[in-house]
């Protein structure tokens, strides 16, 4: 299947939506080297529309490491689980930050898979979260 055009308003709004962070890894464009990206959370090859509601803000990191996934195993109990669903689940819900707020910890199956299938805890950007943390900027106040 061809690519989706998402058109700019949508991806404005997405954009808003989000409050500007990833809505996996919760990094935000502000301090990103690249642009994020507005991708579909059912990936379009897997029929996957447009809607906003099958819409996510997704840094570069996390977009390309969740591709065309939908789900993964969870390294704890060896199941397969859906990947955490921005618009279905609650962030808060299935993952929390470390004692350093550089972390990313997943606390449900779902949650866990999703920080192992997009690697959430890139050496990269705990770095960049231990600095902004430091700086007052991280974690978001979303």
């Amino acid at each position: 299947m061809a690519k989706q055009h998402i058109p700019l308003s949508l991806r404005r709004y997405v954009f808003q939506r989000a409050q500007g962070c990833c809505e996996y890894c919760k990094s935000q464009a502000d301090f990103a080297t690249q642009s994020f990206a507005t991708e579909h959370i059912i990936p379009s090859a897997k029929g996957g529309s447009n809607d906003p509601d099958n819409l996510a803000l997704a840094c570069q990191g996390c977009n390309s490491h969740k591709a065309a996934k939908t789900e993964a195993t969870d390294p704890i109990t060896q199941q397969k689980v859906l990947l955490f669903h921005p618009r279905q689940h609650n962030w808060g819900d299935h993952f929390d930050w470390d004692d350093t707020f550089t972390q990313v910890v997943g606390l449900t199956p779902i949650g866990r898979a999703t920080v192992e299938a997009l690697h959430l805890n890139r050496p990269q950007v705990m770095r960049l979260r231990a600095a902004l943390f430091l700086l007052g900027e991280h974690p978001p106040l979303i």
